[in-house]
């Protein structure tokens, strides 16, 4: 018998399909105290948990019977993924399951938030009967501007659009074509900010999300649009919508999510512009009970010895070809991760070429870390070594892998190219003997750079004084330089340079460099 414990309260009817299994025990103790924990798990073929259980080292090195841990949700932050994944664990969650659920909360809020009917309710509570005070606007006519066009960015627009609302979306991964599909308009996020009447982000939170509606963006928004924040806390800047609300530039904003929660005493709750509530998105019985079956599913499925849908973590590979291959997945993601960081435009395809050493492996886990390389620029943790290539086929992304007996002259090499509508890019890198991961051309450039830390990619003429205009100008901004790669085709003609610095370029640098003589475009990253 299968035993499958349950640390953490669950709906029942999500977890229907373990209580009918005839070949699985499950076991459901929610709060468990950390002793009897260890205990049960010792036992335990998988273990499924919401945000409550800790899922540490110490308790997975305690469950040698463990194949699988299930979250019924989304965020994983309460277990330990290298832990599991060294032991060789699964661990799945549930993305979609609350995908409806947080696209209806947001409509919810958007409406609240247009006819004032949270403050309104209050007032009666209080007695009063004030009907000018709570005039309201009309959602028809209105442009919902969307930040964010996955899942729950698309199911919102198409409630939007009931409302015979005009809708215009901005992510990483839309385009005219896509857009047109959805039957939204596209535009670049500046475009979104200015048309906006309402406002709503549904973006992960990573670090290029932080703080992505600051005081800035919001300068940028029409006087008198209203903000909403269904997703995560940290997207909105609370500072900078405090001061816009309470300026009288922003009507309203309301918030179902905070950069730090509980938030009981925020600040943006003494405004009676704001609507809020504490955490809502996926509190229904329909997505409590989604996320719960996701999860049971694919525990049974792995337990029966099949594949899972969602998984987080890398799946296991065998020792011999582990032994092939691990040399290669850091460097495989650093070329993703350096291509993505210099491409323009919507993503349309990736091709990735292998030579060398590595024409009789199985390189798909290889292509599947670029890919992932490629995608966290806009994604974060959202996107794993497992699920980036489902990621990239939601995304209407085509994978291509090819292998090639040219080498160019080295030992092994992993060539990465991106398709974007608005240009292709390449980046290939090989392992040298006792040196580590190198970066040996770019496009069409032969340069050697090794993938860390902070660079500057410079796209210049081949011409006197190039180098040292840009070498003065970051020693005025005490930027030191740890090396310099220049590559060309030709003398005199376009060429490249790459540097590696010892610390971060800001902004103002940044634009000094891009106008530089002989300088056509300054590129910095960091990895």
């Amino acid at each position: 018998m299968l035993r499958v414990l349950i640390s953490d309260p669950l709906s029942e009817e999500g977890i229907r399909p373990l209580l009918e299994s005839e070949d699985i025990e499950p076991v459901i103790a929610p709060s468990l105290s950390h002793e009897d924990l260890l205990r049960e798990i010792s036992t335990s073929h998988a273990l499924i948990v919401r945000s409550q259980t800790q899922v540490t080292r110490e308790l997975i090195e305690h469950a040698p019977n463990l194949k699988i841990i299930g979250r019924a949700g989304v965020g994983v932050d309460n277990i330990d993924l290298d832990a599991a994944t060294e032991r060789g664990i699964i661990v799945v969650n549930a993305p979609d399951g609350n995908t409806i659920s947080t696209a209806e909360h947001t409509m919810a809020m958007l409406m609240s938030l247009a006819r004032n009917i949270p403050q309104a309710y209050h007032q009666l509570q209080q007695k009063k009967w004030e009907r000018k005070k709570f005039v309201g606007v009309e959602l028809k006519g209105k442009t919902l501007g969307i930040v964010g066009f996955g899942r729950i960015g698309n199911e919102v627009a198409q409630r939007a659009k009931g409302h015979r609302m005009n809708v215009i979306a901005f992510d990483p991964f839309l385009n005219e074509e896509k857009a047109e599909k959805a039957g939204v308009k596209h535009g670049e996020l500046e475009d979104v900010l200015k048309q906006a009447d309402f406002l709503t982000v549904h973006t992960p939170l990573i670090e290029a999300t932080r703080h992505l509606i600051n005081k800035q963006s919001i300068q940028l928004m029409k006087p008198g649009a209203r903000i909403l924040n269904c997703a995560r806390g940290g997207i909105i800047e609370e500072e900078a919508l405090f001061e816009a609300i309470k300026s009288g530039r922003i009507a309203g904003a309301a918030l179902d999510v905070f950069e730090e929660e509980p938030a009981i005493d925020h600040p943006l709750l003494s405004l009676p512009e704001v609507i809020a509530t504490p955490h809502l998105g996926a509190s229904t019985v329909e997505a409590q009970e989604n996320v719960a079956t996701d999860v049971c599913y694919d525990v049974m499925e792995l337990l029966r010895g099949g594949t899972v849908k969602n998984p987080v973590n890398m799946p296991s590979v065998s020792s011999e070809m582990m032994d092939k291959l691990s040399p290669y997945f850091q460097l495989s993601e650093k070329l993703g991760g350096f291509l993505s960081r210099l491409s323009e435009g919507t993503l349309e395809r990736v091709n990735v070429y292998y030579s060398g050493d590595l024409l009789d492996v199985d390189t798909m886990p290889l292509t599947r870390i670029a890919v992932k390389g490629i995608l966290q620029r806009h994604m974060g943790d959202r996107v794993n070594d497992v699920n980036a290539f489902r990621t990239a086929k939601d995304k209407g992304i085509i994978i291509n892998e090819q292998k090639s007996t040219s080498t160019k002259g080295f030992t092994n090499l992993i060539r990465v190219e991106i398709e974007t509508d608005h240009e292709k890019r390449s980046v290939a890198g090989t392992l040298l003997n006792g040196l580590g991961a190198r970066i040996v051309q770019l496009d069409q450039y032969s340069i050697d750079v090794v993938p860390d830390g902070h660079l500057i990619v410079i796209h210049h003429m081949d011409q006197p004084g190039a180098i040292g205009r840009v070498g003065s100008l970051l020693a005025e901004h005490t930027i030191n330089i740890a090396t310099m790669q220049v590559g060309r085709t030709n003398i005199g003609g376009e060429a490249v340079m790459v540097l590696t610095v010892d610390k971060e370029v800001e902004v103002d640098c940044h634009q000094k460099l891009a106008g530089i003589n002989d300088i056509k475009q300054v590129q910095c990253l960091t990895l």
